[in-house]
């Protein structure tokens, strides 16, 4: 082959490598890379509804940002997780111009624990992935609720009551001595009896003083 004929060989070779729809020839594919920006180790407060976005940013293997990648944030199917603002637990979002992808609106679940958010991006036809880890805190589904320390009868103590019972037995048996001590000084008097005291379980009932 003449070198004239290698040379025209050559142009076709560029014209049909820069043409729209056909691959270059011995061209590796882009890589992705997903870089957390927000969210790693960020604490969810359960009752308080306050949590942190999670924020990724997409670049390709010369850490420059991709956008109009397809980015999927998964949350948990069990445990502690939550849900977006549609009702799913799925979330996709186009990145900006700046590669970068939020997930706005998660709403945390009523369990305590590690939540990982599982991130994919994807970018003609190459994909990443990525975990994000957080932690739900706040919530009553693990450990049970505690026992309560209050029983019936107005939400006192089992141990306020039982207090109250002994005080008011102290004090009719105190108001009994003195009773009886004063009736004494008078030389053969009979002593005054105090009020009767019944004490029950969880109960005290003072009866008028016996004639």
């Amino acid at each position: 082959m003449t070198p004239t004929a290698i040379r025209a060989v050559f142009a076709v070779f560029l014209i049909l490598s820069n043409l729209p729809g056909v691959p270059a020839f011995a061209q590796a594919p882009p890589m992705l890379n997903i870089v957390i920006v927000e969210g790693e180790g960020a604490i969810n407060n359960v009752k308080q509804r306050v949590n942190r976005d999670p924020i990724v940013q997409v670049e390709d293997e010369n850490h420059r940002p991709i956008a109009g990648a397809a980015v999927v944030f998964f949350l948990p199917d069990q445990g502690a997780s939550g849900t977006f603002v549609n009702g799913s637990r799925t979330l996709t979002v186009m990145t900006n111009a700046q590669g970068r992808a939020v997930a706005t609106g998660i709403r945390p679940n009523n369990v305590n624990g590690s939540m990982q958010i599982r991130v994919t991006a994807s970018f003609q036809g190459v994909t990443a992935s990525a975990v994000i880890n957080q932690t739900n805190v706040g919530g009553s589904a693990t450990g049970g609720s505690a026992p309560s320390s209050t029983a019936g009868g107005g939400g006192m103590s089992t141990g306020a009551k039982v207090g109250i019972i002994l005080a008011i037995a102290g004090a009719a048996a105190a108001g009994g001595i003195i009773a009886a001590t004063r009736g004494g000084g008078g030389g053969g008097g009979t002593a005054a009896i105090g009020p009767s005291v019944t004490i029950t379980a969880g109960t005290v009932s003072v009866g008028a003083p016996t004639h």
